[in-house]
């Protein structure tokens, strides 16, 4: 086995504690529909989110919407850059696979598929 890595982003529409759950946890589900592993797979999760994304912690969603109780969590603030995605919540799950970097399936939703146009239509 070996670790590799899943990126993923979300946008919500607005800073809303209901909507950052449910965009958070609806992204890692598809992520999971995507790539097959179970949770004793994951190695460690590191999260951002955008400045302006401040009435829920994205991490916390995740951690408590999927139970995720002891899976590593590192969550950050996106650098506030000028002509960057607002409201926008990112992850990178690594896991344990056997899967070859081209058998892994990156999620993009929202306004976040503009992000990298190349994954999210993969």
């Amino acid at each position: 086995m070996k670790v590799v890595a899943i990126r993923g982003a979300v946008t919500v529409n607005n800073n809303e504690v209901e909507e950052i759950k449910s965009a958070a946890v609806g992204m890692v589900k598809q992520i999971i529909e995507k790539n097959q592993f179970a949770q004793e797979d994951i190695v460690m999760v590191f999260m951002t989110m955008t400045s302006d994304l401040t009435a829920y912690n994205a991490s916390a969603a995740i951690r408590l919407g999927m139970s995720w109780d002891d899976v590593p969590f590192f969550t950050s603030l996106e650098p506030d850059i000028t002509g960057s995605l607002k409201r926008c919540i990112r992850i990178l799950i690594q896991i344990q696979s056997n899967k070859a970097k081209d058998q892994i399936h990156h999620v993009y939703l929202g306004e976040a598929a503009n992000l990298r146009p190349d994954l999210s239509s993969k």
